[in-house]
């Protein structure tokens, strides 16, 4: 890693991003509340969900102003590393969900300001919600059509992005955030944080769970994810520019945000009961808190109070499991399309019953505290493997 690139992210830039939120998002919200347009606006918005399709007519100007506007991928998008990202979805989709659920999740759990952020949206309530949208959402990027007329993932991240708008407009009225302690609620820092966990973090489980990964697949999807970064209002002059950068980006962020917090116990025992009240019956339920432990690591698994059991030891046999897997796909084109469809299967219930076969609503709440089949043909050799953690400054 080179000095210029240990260099670029410092507390002092992270400072800087903690005071920072999303201007033109939070223009457009601060009209709609000012105007009493949000009821109307959640109401519209029910009736535009794929991209090409008119807006309402009866949409508030600011709204139409900002859809119209934020309505195209950004121009600097490479498509032909855009592909080699949904191949390298549609490959290790289960893996993905795997990481997405067990590592990132859990994760964004263990930064207290986040955790706090959610419990002072109610947003811990409904973790199945959360984890619905993110699948859903993840499952719009990665179709063939995501930024063409007749899909669903602009839409998508242009309510989420007007969501994230509402809750830092909300927590900063509220009096319950302290911004001169916690920065502006969903800042620029925990903004790009968020795409880095669910990018870097993921593929940090998939590693560790003896998954073989391309270099090229691997930076395909955290450019993926960039780009996602930018569609939801990141800034793009500070997010990481590749996996390089994101490692230390990464680095730092979580060495000076995480730690232990009681709402971030809350929301890791609530997606714990999630996932076990998926899998029918009680026999495997150990398995959600042993997958957890192994993927985050001892540290953050005491810090979420996760508990220790035998099926620790079970879980670190995983990549065991998936090694002997990868052998019979690498062997045998019958046995590569049986993994690949039990994978896209696989990540289809999940999904499914998350969403109880629903799509998931993304909407600004007038009151935030009321209420596939194509394979990848990259080559297995150079394969990725993270790099080592970013050297800590000497004092």
């Amino acid at each position: 890693m080179s000095a210029q690139t240990e260099q670029r992210y410092t507390d002092a830039k992270l400072d800087e991003l903690r005071n920072q939120g999303d201007p033109l998002a939070d223009e457009t919200v601060a009209a709609m509340f000012e105007r009493d347009e949000v009821r109307d606006f959640n109401v519209l918005m029910r009736f535009f969900s794929t991209a090409g399709h008119k807006l309402p007519e009866e949409l508030p100007p600011s709204a139409k102003s900002f859809l119209e506007t934020t309505g195209m991928p950004p121009k600097w998008v490479d498509w032909d590393i855009m592909e080699r990202a949904r191949l390298f979805f549609m490959d290790n989709v289960a893996h993905i969900n795997t990481g997405l659920s067990f590592a990132a999740m859990p994760a964004t759990y263990a930064v207290p300001r986040v955790a706090k952020l959610l419990a002072s949206t109610h947003s811990m309530d409904y973790p199945s919600r959360r984890m619905a949208n993110t699948g859903q959402f993840v499952t719009y990027l990665m179709q063939t059509n995501a930024f063409e007329e007749g899909s669903k993932f602009i839409p998508a991240a242009q309510k989420v992005r007007l969501l994230h708008a509402a809750v830092r407009h909300h927590l900063t009225r509220s009096g319950r955030w302290d911004i001169e302690k916690d920065g502006v609620p969903l800042c620029q820092e925990d903004m790009i944080g968020g795409q880095i966990c669910f990018s870097i973090l993921v593929l940090d489980a998939m590693h560790r769970l003896g998954v073989h990964m391309s270099e090229e697949g691997a930076e395909a999807y955290y450019y993926a994810w960039r780009v996602v970064g930018s569609i939801l209002g990141c800034d793009m002059e500070s997010a990481p520019d590749n996996l390089t950068e994101a490692r230390a980006f990464a680095d730092l962020y979580l060495t000076r945000n995480l730690g232990p917090s009681e709402d971030g116990v809350r929301l890791n025992n609530q997606l714990m009961r999630m996932y076990e009240d998926v899998v029918p019956g009680t026999l495997f339920d150990p398995i959600v808190p042993a997958t957890i432990r192994f993927l985050v690591g001892p540290t953050l698994a005491d810090w979420l109070q996760i508990p220790r059991s035998p099926w620790d030891t079970a879980a670190k046999a995983v990549p065991i499991m998936l090694g002997l897997l990868e052998a019979v796909e690498d062997s045998s084109p019958l046995g590569e399309w049986a993994l690949d469809k039990a994978g896209s299967l696989l990540a289809a219930f999940e999904l499914g019953s998350l969403t109880r076969g629903r799509v998931m609503q993304y909407a600004i709440p007038e009151e935030i505290k009321g209420e596939y089949g194509v394979r990848s043909q990259a080559p297995r050799t150079h394969r990725w493997v993270p790099p080592a953690p970013t050297p800590t400054p000497a004092n």
